[in-house]
C-alpha cells in the first residue's frame, strides 16, 4: 500500500517536532537561512566568472527548478486527489518537492561541473601518493585503503550536498527532506555498476561518501527505503531540473552574445528537422512568427522565448506528472530506474528535451571562450589543491596537534590552517574523535581521509570569485 504518511515524517537526528507542517516550515527556514545557500548566487551554472547579474548563477537556476518542483507536485496532486493518503500531506509533498530543488546543487563546487574533474584530477594524481608514502598498510586493512582511495577519487556535487547539511552545517533537517536530495543512490567508495545491473542508472554516479554512509543507512531504515532506491520525491527534483535547463541556457548565450535570436531559431529548426521533430517546430514556427511582427530585436527574442518557454514547460510538466502516475507502484518503493523526462524514447516530447539537448551542448557548451574559462577553474582549482598539499604531508600526531592549537615544526602548515572554516574544523574532529585507536593502521587511514575530506570540502565550497582571489593570494600574484 502507497502510504505517503510514512514517507512524509517528522524523523529528524536531534530536536524532534512533532506536527508535520511545523516540521515542513522548520526545514524551508534552516534551508532559506543556510550560508551555503546564499554562496550558490557566485557559483557558475554555464558561464565562470560571469559579472552579468541577469546570466544564470547556480542560485537563480535553483529558484527556477524549485519552482518547476512546485508546479510538478501540485499537478501530480491533482491527478492523484483522493489516493495515496496523499490529501494528508499535500503541503509537506508540495515543500519538500519544491526545498528539495531550491538546494539540489548546494554541494557543487566553483566553476561549474568541470570542478569535480579537475578535484578528481588531483587527488587520483597527486594526493593519493601522498597517503601511499604517509601511512604503510598492512593486509588487514589493504581492502579499507583501496575503499577510502576510491571514495577520495570520486569527488561528486551530490555527494558533496548531501554531506554539508548533515556534517557541515548541520541543517538538522528532516529524514525526509535530507534523504529527497540522494538523487544516486551509490556510495562514492562503491565500484560504479554495469549497464545491465539492478538499478544501473540510479547508481551511475556517487550520491553519499564513506563519511555519510551511517547517517544515510539510518534514514533509509527509518522510511523503508531498500538497497539501490530512491525516495519518490527525488524524481520530482530531477525531473524539475532537466526541465529547466533547457531554455536556460539558449537566453544566457543570447545575453553572453553567443548566440542571436535569428541564430537560435535557425539552429532549432535545423535540428528538429534532422530529427524529424515536429511538435517542437511547429511550436517555435508559431511563437517565431509572432515575435517577427515586432519591431524591437531585443523584444522580439524575449517574446519567442517567454511563449516557447512557457508552452514547453506547462506541456513537460504534464508529460513528467503523468509518468509519475502511470509507474506510481516503482515510483513509490524507489524502484523505478529511469529519470521522468527521459523514460519513454518515443514521446514527442522526449524529442523535444533532446533536440534543445543537442543545440547546447554543439553551440554553448563546447564555445570557446567558455572552454577557456573552465581551463582557467581547472588551473585555479588544482593549485589550490597543491597549495594546501602541506597539511596532507603531516602525520596524523601531528596534525591533531595543529587543529587543537599546538604549535609544530611546519611553518607553512601552521599559517594554512588558519584559513580554513571553522566549522570544517569541528566536521573533521568530530569525525576523528569516534575512531578507534585500537588498531593505529586503521585509525591513521581513516584520519588522513577525512584530513583530505576537509581540504576539499574547503575548496569546493568556495564561490568563483573567492577560490580566484585565493588563489592569486596564495600564488602571490598580487
Amino acid at each position: 500500500m502507497c502510504d505517503y504518511r510514512k514517507k512524509l515524517t517528522t524523523n529528524r537526528e536531534f530536536y524532534p517536532i512533532k506536527d508535520l507542517d511545523i516540521s515542513v516550515e522548520s526545514d524551508r527556514g534552516r534551508i532559506l537561512s543556510a550560508p551555503s545557500l546564499r554562496r550558490l548566487q557566485k557559483k557558475t551554472q554555464v558561464f565562470p566568472l560571469e559579472l552579468n547579474a541577469a546570466v544564470r548563477s547556480r542560485l537563480t537556476h535553483s529558484l527556477e527548478v524549485s519552482q518547476t518542483a512546485r508546479f510538478i507536485a501540485k499537478t501530480i496532486l491533482k491527478k492523484c486527489e483522493g489516493k495515496f493518503y496523499l490529501s494528508e500531506v499535500r503541503d509537506a509533498f508540495i515543500s519538500t518537492s519544491e526545498m528539495t530543488s531550491l538546494i539540489h546543487d548546494i554541494g557543487n563546487p566553483p566553476f561549474g561541473h568541470f570542478a569535480e574533474v579537475a578535484l578528481n584530477s588531483w587527488m587520483k594524481n597527486k594526493g593519493i601518493k601522498i597517503f601511499d608514502n604517509l601511512i604503510e598498510v598492512d593486509k588487514k586493512n589493504l581492502e579499507l585503503k583501496n575503499l577510502l582511495v576510491n571514495d577520495l577519487c570520486n569527488f561528486d556535487g551530490n555527494a558533496q550536498g548531501i554531506r554539508i547539511i548533515t556534517k557541515l552545517q548541520r541543517l538538522n533537517l528532516s529524514y525526509s527532506q535530507i534523504i529527497s536530495m540522494l538523487k544516486y543512490t551509490r556510495g562514492a567508495f562503491e565500484p560504479k555498476p554495469l549497464k545491465n545491473e539492478k538499478y544501473s542508472y540510479m547508481r551511475k554516479k556517487p550520491g553519499y561518501y564513506y563519511s555519510e554512509r551511517d547517517i544515510v543507512s539510518k534514514i533509509k531504515d527509518s522510511l523503508d527505503i531498500q538497497e539501490g532506491c530512491r525516495f519518490p520525491i527525488t524524481y520530482i527534483m530531477e525531473a524539475a531540473d532537466d526541465i529547466s535547463y533547457l531554455n536556460a541556457d539558449m537566453e544566457d548565450a543570447v545575453d553572453k552574445k553567443i548566440l542571436t535570436f535569428e541564430k537560435v531559431y535557425s539552429l532549432i529548426k535545423q535540428e528538429c528537422e534532422k530529427m524529424d521533430e515536429t511538435y517542437l517546430l511547429e511550436l517555435v514556427e508559431e511563437y517565431y512568427q509572432k515575435a517577427k511582427e515586432n519591431e524591437s530585436e531585443p523584444y522580439q527574442f524575449n517574446l519567442f522565448l517567454t511563449l516557447t518557454r512557457a508552452k514547453l514547460t506547462h506541456a513537460l510538466v504534464e508529460h513528467v506528472s503523468q509518468v509519475f502516475v502511470d509507474n506510481h507502484e516503482d515510483i513509490f518503493n524507489g524502484r523505478f530506474d529511469a529519470a521522468l523526462l527521459e523514460f519513454d524514447k518515443n514521446s514527442k516530447y522526449t524529442k523535444a528535451v533532446k533536440v534543445l539537448q543537442n543545440i547546447s551542448i554543439e553551440h554553448i557548451y563546447n564555445n570557446k571562450d567558455i572552454q577557456t574559462l573552465e581551463l582557467k577553474g581547472q588551473k585555479i582549482l588544482s593549485t589550490l589543491c597543491e597549495n594546501y598539499k602541506p597539511l596532507l604531508e603531516l602525520e596524523a600526531q601531528e596534525f591533531e596537534d595543529l587543529v587543537h592549537g599546538k604549535r609544530i615544526s611546519c611553518f607553512i602548515s601552521q599559517r594554512l590552517i588558519r584559513r580554513l572554516s571553522s566549522k570544517h574544523i569541528v566536521a573533521y574532529k568530530d569525525s576523528v574523535e569516534k575512531l578507534s585507536k585500537d588498531d593505529i593502521v586503521k585509525y591513521k587511514l581513516e584520519e588522513w581521509y577525512y584530513r583530505a575530506r576537509l581540504i576539499f570540502d574547503y575548496i569546493s565550497g568556495m564561490t568563483d570569485d573567492f577560490a580566484l582571489n585565493e588563489y592569486k593570494t596564495l600564488q602571490a600574484l598580487i
